[in-house]
């Protein structure tokens, strides 16, 4: 499906440009998938992951792979939302696939991330808003699901203040034979599809 379409189909009307709350600077939003994109834009978005969660990744059981990474963010069926100033400098993102986890379709966020100066200003939820509306509207959608660090926990508040809660396939604590407990260090946060509410309540209505 081209760019234009998608955004027509699955995303409100509020698009596709932004202004700070404080100094009203315009920032320009657009969607595009990573084979449009430009190594530039690429690795603009790479550098911002590294900048912004770097350190959360190497102090992790997952650790940082650069190669890893980039091919990641190439994947061809991501979707990017990629947030320019007005020099065409990329200041922020999110990119999200449809897929499926555990045999459950749903749009899973891969990343979000903002230049410390957008943050705090409300664009981060706009952007997150924008990624529960396309798992809204595709009808066979049944939640959004996303992957946090636990150290991340300003992200996490965040997350929750969503309506995203832990979800019933993220890792779960483990006791080791010499009695040491292993918790993770990521955990994987999920929101149903108001379509998926709908139909888990009639599931479990009388007579059903």
């Amino acid at each position: 499906m081209h760019s234009d379409q998608f955004v027509d189909d699955y995303f409100s009307d509020d698009w596709p440009d932004w202004k700070h709350p404080k100094d009203e600077t315009t920032f320009t939003l657009s969607l595009v998938r990573p084979t449009c994109m430009s190594d530039e834009d690429l690795e603009a978005c790479y550098n911002l992951v590294d900048e912004t969660s770097g350190a959360d990744y190497r102090n992790s059981s997952l650790g940082w792979h650069p190669s890893v990474k980039k091919k990641e963010m190439r994947s061809p069926d991501l979707r990017y939302i990629l947030v320019k100033d007005g020099e065409g400098s990329i200041k922020g993102f999110t990119s999200f696939m449809p897929t499926f986890e555990n045999h459950e379709p749903v749009v899973y966020c891969y990343e979000i991330h903002l230049k410390p100066e957008l943050q705090g200003t409300g664009l981060g939820k706009q952007l997150m808003g924008y990624y529960m509306d396309v798992a809204e509207n595709i009808p066979s959608i049944e939640k959004a699901m996303l992957t946090c660090f636990v150290s991340n926990k300003s992200a996490l508040k965040f997350y929750e203040k969503l309506g995203f809660t832990k979800d019933d396939y993220s890792p779960r604590e483990r006791k080791l034979r010499g009695g040491k407990v292993v918790i993770p260090d990521y955990v994987i946060l999920s929101r149903p599809t108001a379509a998926k509410k709908v139909d888990d309540s009639r599931a479990h209505q009388p007579g059903r």
